[in-house]
């Protein structure tokens, strides 16, 4: 449902309680006559320092996820962003279409996930071989990789940065990412894309691109845009990379 103030669209924003990223780089994202309204997830331990922890993390969240909608809902959404990534790439490309599906009984309406939202940005740019960077623990590198390789793509690396909590992956320094992208760029690489929608990344991306000469795609930046697209809002977007200006 529009408002007096968002005329042309407002978009619900699952997004998990540790997590400070999503928003500040989503109302970087903001065309004039748009809202973004938050769910949040509960976490209530945040740690992530080993693949059974970052497991356990996720079935935690899986509890919560529900709950967020629920709530989120409540304000009439025209749309539902998952401003989390983790587990809408897990279990592979029928995993992500379970989860999309899941979420569409849930909420009764469409969703963008972060994993189909990157698939769409990739295709958009004719990426076909791509570098990967996470903030993730090995277990989720996989799943990512998987998700990616399923569906298409020649994935040359993935490179987690194994932060040790949720929390943490907001700490992560702009020269980290950086540089985490820059490891990731290998010969023949036509994209880089990076997971995890509590990392910074969306100023670092919006920068490195225009230096590699070649897409480089956060993924708040792709689920914004998947979101605004598929509700016929084309606006060019500056300081957010090359997919929100020009696609």
């Amino acid at each position: 449902m529009t408002t007096v103030l968002a005329h042309r669209a407002a978009f619900g924003v699952i997004v998990p309680s540790t997590n400070t990223v999503v928003e500040d780089e989503y109302n970087r994202i903001r065309p004039a006559g748009v809202s973004y309204h938050a769910g949040r997830i509960l976490i209530r331990n945040g740690r992530l320092d080993d693949d059974d922890v970052f497991e356990s993390f996720l079935r935690d969240l899986r509890g919560q996820v529900e709950s967020a909608i629920e709530s989120v809902m409540t304000c009439e959404p025209d749309h539902l962003i998952m401003g989390m990534s983790a587990e809408t790439f897990w279990g592979g490309a029928e995993g992500n279409a379970r989860f999309e599906q899941w979420v569409r009984d849930a909420s009764g309406t469409g969703v963008t996930s972060g994993a189909r939202a990157c698939d769409a940005a990739l295709k958009a740019v004719g990426a076909r071989r791509i570098g990967v960077i996470t903030p993730y623990q090995s277990v989720a590198d996989e799943e990512v990789r998987r998700f990616f390789t399923e569906i298409g793509y020649d994935v040359a690396d993935v490179r987690g940065l194994k932060c040790p909590s949720a929390t943490a992956i907001a700490g992560v320094a702009e020269h980290e990412v950086e540089a985490a992208f820059r490891a990731v760029d290998g010969e023949g690489v036509d994209a880089l894309v990076q997971a995890g929608t509590n990392l910074p990344a969306v100023a670092v991306a919006d920068r490195l691109e225009r230096e590699l000469d070649k897409p480089v795609i956060p993924i708040n930046a792709a689920t914004a845009w998947h979101a605004l697209r598929t509700r016929g809002i084309t606006d060019p977007v500056d300081g957010a990379g090359r997919l929100l200006r020009e696609f």
